[in-house]
């Protein structure tokens, strides 16, 4: 709906409801009608609407009213409600119809709203309470019921968990136990005694529980109430039974109990419950607040008010049980309290009083809103379905208008409902006050003409309409007429005709319309043309106070003034007066004194005439009373009174006169009043009486007008008696009413009380009870009984004197009652008994006594005598009878009578003995601790049986020792328990009752049958073996509480702390005495606390579990760094480092200190060099380090486990400090004047050094010491002007920015003219980086100047391109090598002396490849010894070391320098690696070492013996698996298959046997022959083993063998031979001998063929131009379903199976190997088969043709030359744009079946995804088991590490590292060779590498692959496997169909696969499995899944529910579809090519 136009109709909408209210004139003319009325609720919609979804919903309102409201639905803010298709509809009876919807309609305004129904009519509009209206989808919901811990002997409560979702709608119904017994509801109950108590909010109670009730399970029935669905809950729970140790002090488990709030309906029952548990079991007691008060008192517990245990169950509530609550539980050592609110909610309603009324206009209208229910939040009115923001429970209207009509509605409302009333207020039959409806206007005109003015007025009752001239009424003369008529509508019509107007005439004409209900009027001038004149005034008199306002009548016409005057003086004279320019004078607060004259008016007109006229003004004055009052305080009576009322102000004559209480007083009053004066009057009481209590009022009047002043007079008043009550007598049970009234002044107080004892004089209050009240004095008794009887005073006291009193005796005439009308008497046999009577009521009572009701007389028998004795209430009869005998057994009754009536009373009389002995005890059923026993009742001696003993012993012991169970009297079964298992028993029963007890019955004797343990494994102990194993080791239970021979043992264990289920293991049970098992718990999570249990079992079962025993694993080594490692610095020597502790999950152990590793960071490569520091806080400070120095850090922490990862390194420097000294320091002379000082810098400078100082001082003599400051980068200084031949002092210093440093040594030189060669340069060492120049130096000093030469490595240097010898005499060397390495002196000489120096080069270069050599392999792991290059110089930081298994990822681990072996660890067993390493320094990485090749130890599991293997019978067969050895490689699992002899499919019974357990396959039939197919996993491979076998018959018989050659149903198969010829020549023998030769001969060709087309590439360097891409695709539409069984299929595909091949049950039989190059083209396929891309023809291995050289056989390549000759491992390509036919379907069959495809290009040199299937065009259906080229023909080196995803599928590439690509490493041909795996819409594609090494499993020599156990005719290919390349490892997307019979198996899961992770492709590692996974099954990477995940968790059936679905056949074509929709074809079976 739009809004525009909703917004219209509601503008529409209240505009009527306007109109309505606002009325209209038809209406006011018409009184309504009396039937006509507003609109009134007929049926009103509820407060709340629920409604499911699948029913819908119909919401009535109706409404009555004249005429007929019209319905409209309108939203909680007043919006109107429409139609929305489908969910929402207005039918046009007004009902708001919800129609059923589906669960995705919802729409949350439309089924989640508050509505209204508004009805409306002319009269107003009224609105219904709200409603609330909620629409429910249906939801599954499951309840639970949770396990409730309780303490042995408390009350235990189980809650029923229900969904929030569906809490409002779902309730519990019922509760049930295991056995199905049935606990109902508190009103289905008998009372509430039970143990069991199902409580109104659907809990269970349980009381006094006790060991035995932690043995059921309980489930709660819930009921949905608006589906009636019942449901069990999920889970059962169960009591969990603490056995307190010690006192247990009370406690409230949840701290939200210690407070509640509930809210309960009216007249529901309901429980408040007390959850505090304690032992001793506590005492619980309620108490109840008393209301806005602290004080509280005990709950009343009767018949509605129940408590069982600490629950208070209360029926039938009532609004009076609101309140607040306490429950306070005690025992022995604490105590506890719970509070509970309690609500009490009653239903609203609400009536509004007067319902109907009709109001006149002006008068008051009260409207009353009486309101019921609990709780009330607000009241509010409405009128007209508008609020008015009223929210009192009474609305008043003070005065009534006419919009006040219409409807009235009051709502109460609260948190869960409202309701309404509504009323109407009409208005009176006179509602309309007069309105002028026409009138006349002002006029001007000549005198002469008549004169018409006339006025219209309406109203009702129809208004009286009256003319004024001037403020004076006109009446009709001679001149003046005025007349007036109704017209029809019930207007009034006046006229005023004026005949001939005078100028006189002129004047304000007014028309006044008046009614009773108000006055409206009209004015307006008539002007006649003349001159001025005045009319007459009246006198005024006018009340002193008021205004005075009066307007001078002038007549004539113009008139240009008007003034007044008084005393000849112009007004105004003063600022009370006003005077205006129409004549108008006002005069303000007249006074008597200044305003009383005479004022003149003067009129004149322009010409100067003028006209005066005179008013008389006389003010008058009002009474003034003196206020007066009565004495102080009431009066007494007869007391003397007096008031004056004086008057001294006001006109005389004034009238005094007084009232009481509004009436004249008179005389006989005993008042009198005399007048004082003309302006007094006194007022005199002689003697007060009561009757004088009122009001007195004075009243004066005058001609002004009257005052009064009132005064109240109160007598204090004795009480006196209304009705004094006087003896009344009652018949007993009346209800009786005594009236006692008395008034006075204050009211008196009327009370009863009741005599104490029989007499009169002390008297008690009445004690207020269920029927005895006092209502206004007025006492009542209901049901008067003889207790009530007495003496009663009623007292009136109102402080007036003694007060009033009266002593009445209230008789109750009582006929004989006896108290107890039936009872039971025993008596034993043979003693004397006594029957007494006793009678209450008037005496005088006689009583008699019958026997079975015949008169009993003791003088028949003196056996019996009577007495009787009189008491106070009555009279007490005894019968005593002497001896009892049986025939006393009779029932005795007594008859009283009196004067009132008679009444009877009965005792029935049993005379008891001992019963008889019990008979015909029978042994129903036993058990190992058990029997339970049957009997017969005896004759019970007339004494009811209190209980049956039942006595039982061991048969060896006597009667004296024997043990007992005793039984309920009532029963005659009872069990008798505790008894031990296997042990016979003697047992026998005697009955008892409360005289005794009865004979033994016979003995029977029986023997208990064995049972499970009831013992526990002793001395349990858990000790952590390592961080993930744990040693669990015990002793066996008692020997006593085996109960049968322990078997053994099964040892659970869970992370402790959870809820979830122990894990259990299986250990046999060791017979050597005493000796202690154990077991070893593998693959646990580190430092993690488990739990572990142990229980024994034997044949019978399971004991009970052990205790738990915690422990946790050992510590393991933090797994995450510190965090927020940083530091500062703080000195010089001094840095701060501080760390944030790793995460609590991730330290593995308890952190105990934390390693801070520190070294200066040029060395912090070389890990002798580094510093550890250890400290238990987060900081630390390191002291002693360099000064100036940069440092790096690390931070780890540290368990008992060991070190956990560092941190990521952080670097800071210290801070510099003044340098060290110069480490050398030369003076040489220069000359006669001159010294050259030359020095090295400090050994460490301590920052940066910003200058050098030179001290040089004369030796000798006291000179002062000069310096000169040198720049830093200056090492020399020549210093002059010195003397010759005087020796002189130098030294050095350093200086930083901080100071100057130590000075270095002195040294001694002197000027002199003879200079020697001297050099100034130092020794010293050079550091260069490879590649980078160096710069030598060699200063020197000499006089001749001295020849320099330089040597490098003790060879003269000569200047070379490289090498240069500088002006200053430095060398330079450019671009420096390793061999530059070594030393470099450089000598200086001239004719007096020579030196030299020797400098040393150490070239920086990355390291030269390591040496790589084999240590040691293990199954999982390889040891490698590492050593680096002999001719690295630079210092080496450490290794790389890179391995890969033979078709998966590289991976690198980083060796320290210093590690001379490492170990790689975590590899796959039985699997080639490749290794190698390089080594790194500060430079870089250097070169890579020679690829190692090797592989880890471990084989494919070894066949069993078949005796050992397997165990047959009738109709099963059992398989110990535990009989196959796993060649070194754990076992994963076993595919277990099987089918009859002479079927052709296989039956997959399971996928996922565990090994070390067996199984046993079910369901065979007898007397048949079976093959039996294992196929036994490890990591390595696979191995497949099939058997024959024969099931017995069913006596146990064998059948006879098979007629099969020599076969006996072995593992072979064999082909019968004639006799002649040789065992050799056997088929099976020598079929695969030559396919082997064939195989091996064309493998030979190929591999010439490959030699002699090798690239000469070096092994490591260039790039190939060829980039082999393959890609398998397996996609298929989804309808495409290849049947695997259709013989035809074959045949199409020219398939035809050799009769004895030995073929691998391998995922796809296409195994892509060295094999099979070996064994020849020729070779099986699966139907599902992957085939060989090496292959130009897709069908070739099929027919095996031979295939010729120059060119495609079956296709024409479309020009590319490419395509016509052989590239080496290029044979199997298929050339871009090449279509091809693929043949092999015949030409005639159905075209669509034959396929087109073509080959695409790639872009730019990747493998691009292709749209559809990656290159390859499918027609829709067809199977899509193709191969497309999805790669071109050279690719770049980049883009070898490439990965792509086509259609959203997943993909994986694999690739080698660059140094050596091919995993195989078997033809150096194929190093780049790249490994790519694709996928395309889900499915797997695969390339597979070069022909030239297929299978990589099996090129190094090996036993024969296929060993013996693959004889047999394989029949069929292995189509029950999916296939695959011979590297790919995953194939996914294929649907398979486990239910129809089909053969092939889910794939197997892996070991500690989770199952949640085996959707086909719902992790990223399911792509980025290696290709050496053909051998072997990847662990947690491997993700296969048992049987395809279905979306929808039904479909998810284990592998027996599967196979029991295959058996009843119901799993058909919809499991199929289901399971084609992930990925649309086949899949392909994960196992493993052997």
């Amino acid at each position: 709906m739009n809004m525009p136009n909703e917004r219209l109709k509601w503008l529409m909408l209240y505009a009527a409801v306007v109109l309505i209210a606002c009325g209209s004139q038809t209406l006011a003319a018409n009184p309504p009608d009396a039937d006509q009325k507003g609109p009134v609720f007929l049926k009103e919609p509820t407060n709340r609407i629920d409604f499911s979804n699948s029913t819908g919903a119909e919401i009535e309102c109706k409404a009555s009213g004249n005429p007929m409201p019209e319905i409209i639905w309108i939203r909680s803010d007043g919006t109107a409600v429409g139609d929305v298709p489908g969910l929402r509809q207005i039918s046009s009876d007004g009902k708001l119809v919800f129609p059923p919807f589906r669960a995705e309609d919802y729409r949350q305004e439309v089924h989640a709203q508050v509505y209204a129904c508004l009805a409306r009519n002319q009269f107003g509009s009224i609105i219904s309470r709200d409603v609330h209206v909620r629409a429910v989808v249906q939801q599954f919901y499951e309840s639970e019921v949770n396990n409730e811990y309780v303490i042995r002997g408390n009350a235990a409560v189980l809650k029923c968990s229900i969904p929030s979702f569906v809490a409002d709608f779902v309730q519990v119904v019922s509760w049930q136990d295991e056995e199905g017994k049935l606990y109902g509801s508190l009103g289905d109950q008998q009372g509430t005694d039970g143990k069991y108590l199902v409580l109104p909010s659907g809990e269970l109670h349980i009381r006094e529980v006790g060991p035995e009730d932690g043995y059921k399970s309980y489930q709660c029935r819930t009921k949905h109430r608006l589906t009636g669905e019942t449901r069990l809950s999920a889970t059962k729970g169960r009591l969990v039974i603490t056995e307190p140790i010690g006192s247990v002090p009370p406690k409230i488990n949840n701290i939200n109990d210690k407070f509640q709030l509930m809210q309960v309906k009216l007249e529901s029952d309901f429980a408040m419950q007390c959850p505090g548990q304690a032992y001793p079991v506590p005492v619980v007691r309620w108490y109840k607040f008393i209301e806005g008060t602290t004080r509280k008192q005990a709950v009343v517990l009767n018949d509605r008010v129940k408590q069982v245990s600490g629950t208070l169950i209360i029926k039938d509530a009532v609004v009076e049980d609101s309140g607040k609550y306490l429950c306070v539980v005690n025992n022995s050592v604490g105590g506890e309290s719970v509070e509970t609110v309690l609500t009490v909610t009653a239903p609203l309603s609400a009536k509004i009083d007067p319902p109907t009324q009709t109001v006149d206009f002006g008068r008051p209208a009260v409207f009353t809103c009486q309101y019921t229910g609990n709780p009330i939040k607000t009241v509010s009115w409405m009128k007209d379905g508008k609020a008015i923001g009223h929210s009192e429970p009474v609305l008043r209207i003070e005065s009534v208008k006419k919009e006040d009509k219409g409807m009235y509605q009051c709502f109460v409302r609260n948190d869960q409902e409202s309701a309404e009333a509504s009323a109407e207020l009409k208005l009176g039959g006179r509602f309309d006050p007069p309105v002028i409806r026409q009138a006349f206007q002002e006029e001007t005109m000549e005198p002469g003409p008549s004169v018409f003015l006339k006025c219209v007025a309406g109203g009702n009752p129809t208004p009286e309409i009256s003319w004024e001239l001037d403020g004076k009424k006109i009446a009709n003369n001679d001149r003046y007429q005025v007349g007036q008529y109704v017209t029809v509508n019930g207007d009034v019509v006046s006229y005023l005709n004026i005949t001939s107007v005078h100028a006189n005439d002129g004047g304000l004409y007014k028309c006044i319309a008046k009614s009773k209900v108000g006055v409206a009027e009209h004015s307006a001038k008539l002007n006649v043309y003349g001159l001025p004149y005045i009319r007459q005034m009246e006198k005024k008199a006018i009340v002193a106070g008021e205004t005075l306002i009066v307007t001078c009548p002038v007549a004539g016409y113009p008139i240009d003034s008007i003034v007044w005057e008084r005393d000849n003086r112009a007004l105004p004279i003063n600022r009370k007066q006003k005077v205006f320019p129409n004549g108008t004078l006002i005069i303000e607060n007249v006074e008597r004194n200044s305003d009383q004259a005479t004022y003149t008016c003067v009129a004149k007109n322009q010409e100067g005439y003028s006209a005066r006229g005179s008013l008389e003004v006389q003010v008058m004055v009002l009474p003034r009373i003196i206020p007066f009052a009565f004495e102080e305080g009431p009066a007494q009576v007869g007391q003397y009174l007096t008031l004056h009322c004086s008057v001294p102000g006001g006109d005389l004559p004034l009238t005094i006169d007084w009232t009481l209480d509004g009436q004249q007083i008179s005389e006989d009053l005993g008042i009198t009043t005399a007048r004082v004066g003309r302006r007094g009057s006194v007022l005199t009481i002689e003697a007060v009486e009561a009757s004088h209590a009122g009001n007195f009022t004075c009243h004066a009047r005058n001609l002004a007008g009257h005052q009064q002043f009132t005064t109240p007079l109160n007598v204090y008043v004795p009480p006196r008696w209304i009705l004094e009550p006087t003896d009344k007598a009652f018949a007993q049970g009346s209800d009786a009413k005594v009236e006692c009234k008395a008034d006075g002044f204050p009211k008196p107080q009327v009370t009863w009380k009741k005599a104490v004892g029989d007499t009169p004089g002390e008297y008690k209050d009445l004690k207020k009870s269920d029927n005895i009240r006092v209502e206004e004095g007025t006492l009542h008794v209901d049901n008067i009984q003889k207790t009530n009887e007495g003496y009663y005073l009623c007292e009136a006291i109102n402080g007036i004197g003694s007060g009033l009193s009266a002593v009445i005796m209230i008789s109750v005439q009582a006929p004989p009652e006896f108290t107890e009308k039936l009872r039971n008497q025993t008596a034993r046999r043979g003693e004397p008994a006594v029957l007494q009577c006793e009678a209450k009521g008037e005496k005088p009572i006689g009583i008699l006594w019958n026997m079975n009701n015949m008169r009993l007389d003791p003088k028949n028998d003196n056996r019996y005598t009577i007495r009787e004795e009189i008491l106070s209430t009555g009279v007490m009869s005894s019968l005593s009878i002497k001896r009892t005998e049986r025939s006393d057994s009779a029932l005795f009754t007594c008859v009283a009578t009196n004067a009132f009536g008679s009444d009877d009373a009965s005792i029935n009389m049993i005379v008891q003995e001992v019963p008889e002995m019990p008979y015909a005890l029978k042994v129903l059923d036993k058990s190992g601790r058990s029997v339970q026993l049957s009997w017969a009742q005896p004759y019970d001696g007339n004494s009811p049986l209190d209980r049956y003993i039942i006595e039982f012993k061991r048969s060896r012991a006597s009667w004296s020792e024997i043990d007992r169970v005793i039984v309920p009297g009532h029963t005659t079964e009872a069990q008798v328990q505790k008894l031990s298992p296997a042990t016979t028993y003697n047992i026998r029963i005697v009955a008892e009752n409360a005289i005794g007890t009865s004979q033994s019955s016979e003995a029977v004797t029986i023997i208990t049958a064995e049972e499970a343990p009831s013992g526990k494994p002793q001395n349990i102990k858990v000790e952590p073996v390592n961080q993930t194993t744990m040693r669990v080791t015990w002793k066996p239970p008692p020997r006593t509480e085996w109960n049968g021979e322990i078997l053994g043992y099964y040892v659970g264990y869970k992370l402790s702390n959870t809820n979830s289920s122990y894990v259990f293991e299986t250990i046999n049970f060791i017979t050597e005495e005493g000796k202690e098992h154990n077991l070893e718990l593998q693959n646990l999570r580190v430092y993690t606390q488990y739990s572990v249990v142990i229980q024994a079992f034997n044949k019978i079962g399971a004991g009970p579990l052990s205790e738990e025993e915690k422990q946790f694993t050992a510590e393991g080594t933090p797994s995450q760094p510190p965090s927020d490692t940083a530091c500062t610095t703080l000195t010089s020597q001094t840095i701060r480092v501080g760390w944030v502790s790793p995460p609590l999950e991730s330290a593995n152990g308890v952190i105990k200190t934390y390693k801070v590793v520190y070294a200066p960071s040029d060395e912090w490569y070389d890990e002798t060099k580094r510093h550890y520091k250890k400290t238990a806080s987060s900081d630390t400070v390191l002291h002693g380090l360099k000064k100036y120095t940069n440092y790096t850090m690390q931070v780890l922490a540290t368990t008992a486990g060991g070190d956990g990862v560092r941190s990521v390194p952080i670097h800071c420097q210290t801070e510099p400090d003044v340098p060290e000294a110069p480490t050398d320091v030369k003076a040489l002379v220069m000359g006669n004047a001159a010294i050259l000082v030359s020095w090295r810098p400090p050994a460490q400078p301590n920052g940066i050094i910003t200058q050098y100082t030179v001290y040089s001082k004369a030796e000798g003599a006291e000179t002062e010491t000069k310096t000169q400051k040198v720049p830093h980068y200056q090492m020399s200084f020549e210093a002059t002007e010195l003397e010759k031949n005087k020796p002189y002092e130098f030294w050095v210093t350093a200086s930083t920015t901080i100071g100057e440093g130590q000075q270095s040594k002195s040294i001694v030189a002197m000027p002199s003219d003879q200079v020697p060669a001297k050099i100034a340069s130092f020794d010293d060492t050079f550091t260069a980086t490879f590649k980078e120049d160096a710069k030598m130096p060699c200063l020197a000093v000499g006089a001749p100047q001295p020849e320099i030469t330089w040597k490098i490595k003790g060879v003269e240097f000569s200047a070379n391109d490289r090498m240069r010898l500088l002006p200053d005499g430095s060398l330079l060397i450019k671009s420096v090598n390793r061999q530059d390495a070594g030393d470099y002196s450089c000598h200086a000489e001239n004719s007096i002396a020579k030196d030299s120096i020797t400098h040393k080069l150490i070239v920086l270069a990355p390291p030269q490849s390591p040496h790589v050599t084999l240590s040691a392999t293990t199954t999982d792991a390889l040891t490698v010894k590492l050593k680096p290059h002999e001719g690295d110089t630079a210092p080496l930081h450490g290794y790389t070391l890179h391995y890969k298994p033979e078709f998966g990822e590289w991976e690198t681990s980083e060796v320290s320098v210093d590690s001379q072996k490492h170990n790689i660890e975590s590899l796959l067993c039985g699997s080639r690696y490749q290794v190698y390493a390089t080594g790194f320094n500060n430079i870089g990485a250097g070169e890579a070492s020679d690829i190692l090749n090797t592989r880890t130890k471990g084989q494919k599991p070894k066949l069993p013996e078949k005796p050992r293997f397997i165990e047959v019978s009738s109709n099963s067969v059992s398989l110990h698996f535990k009989a196959w050895k796993d060649g070194g490689c754990p076992m994963s699992h076993f595919v277990v298959e099987s089918k009859k002899r002479d079927q052709i499919e296989w039956n997959q019974i399971s996928n996922n046997v565990k090994p070390d357990n067996n199984y046993v396959v079910l369901d065979l039939e007898p007397a048949t022959w079976y093959n039996l197919r294992i196929t036994a996993h490890n990591s390595a491979g696979f191995t497949v083993a099939e058997y024959d076998f024969a099931t017995l018959t069913v006596t146990g018989g064998t059948i006879a063998p098979l007629d099969d050659g020599t076969g006996h149903g072995n593992v072979h198969t064999r082909i019968r031979l004639p006799a002649w010829m040789p065992e050799w020549l056997d088929l099976n023998f020598m079929v695969p001998l030559i396919a082997t030769v064939v195989v091996v001969a064309v493998g030979i060709c190929v591999v010439c063929v490959a030699l002699s087309r090798r690239r000469a590439d070096d092994m490591r360097g260039g790039q190939k131009d060829v980039y082999y891409d393959v890609v398998y695709n397996q996609t298929m539409g989804p309808g495409a379903t290849l049947d695997k069984r259709r013989p035809d299929l074959r045949d199409e595909l020219g398939y035809i199976a050799p009769p004895n091949r030995k073929l691998p049950p391998v995922p796809g039989s296409n195994y892509n190997t060295c094999d099979r190059i070996k064994r020849g083209r020729g070779g099986l396929r699966s139907n599902h088969s992957t085939w060989d891309p090496r292959r130009p023809n897709l069908y070739e291995e099929l027919k095996a043709p031979p295939v010729p050289m120059h060119g495609n056989h079956y296709g024409h390549a479309h020009g590319n030359a490419e395509c016509h000759y052989r590239h080496p491992g290029m044979e199997d390509e298929i050339c871009p744009y090449a279509t091809f036919h693929l043949l092999g379907f015949r030409e005639e069959m159905d075209p669509t079946k034959a396929m087109n495809f073509q080959t695409f290009p790639h872009q730019n040199g990747h493998a691009g995804p292709v749209p559809g299937h990656a290159g390859t065009m499918l027609p829709p259906g067809h199977p899509g088991h193709v191969h497309s080229r999805s790669g071109s023909q050279s690719m770049p080196r980049a883009n070898r590490y490439q990965r792509k995803n086509s259609q959203g599928g997943q993909s994986s590439i694999y690739t080698p590292a660059p140094e050596y690509d091919d995993p195989a490493n078997c033809a150096e041909e194929d190093q780049y060779r790249r490994y790519t795996r694709v996928n395309s819409q889900g499915g797997s594609l695969y390339s597979g590498p070069g022909p030239e090494y297929d299978d990589p499993a099996n090129c190094a020599p090996e036993e024969d692959q296929y060993g013996s156990q693959y004889g047999g005719p394989y029949g069929q290919p292995y189509d029950h496997y999916g296939s695959r390349g011979s590297m790919g490892r995953r194939s996914i997307g294929s649907a398979r169909n486990p239910g129809n019979g089909s053969p092939e198996p889910p794939p197997p899961p892996p070991r500690n696969h989770d199952m949640s992770n085996s959707s086909f492709n719902d992790s990223k590692e399911s792509n980025e499995i290696s290709e050496a996974e053909c051998d072997r099954d990847h662990g947690p990477r491997g993700n296969y899944g048992a049987v395809k995940r279905s979306p929808q968790p039904k479909d998810q059936r284990t592998t027996e529910e599967m196979r029991k679905l295959i058996e009843r056949n119901e799993t058909g074509p919809k499991q199929l579809q289901l399971q084609q929709t992930n990925g649309a074809g086949f899949t392909a079976y994960d196992t493993m090519a052997v």
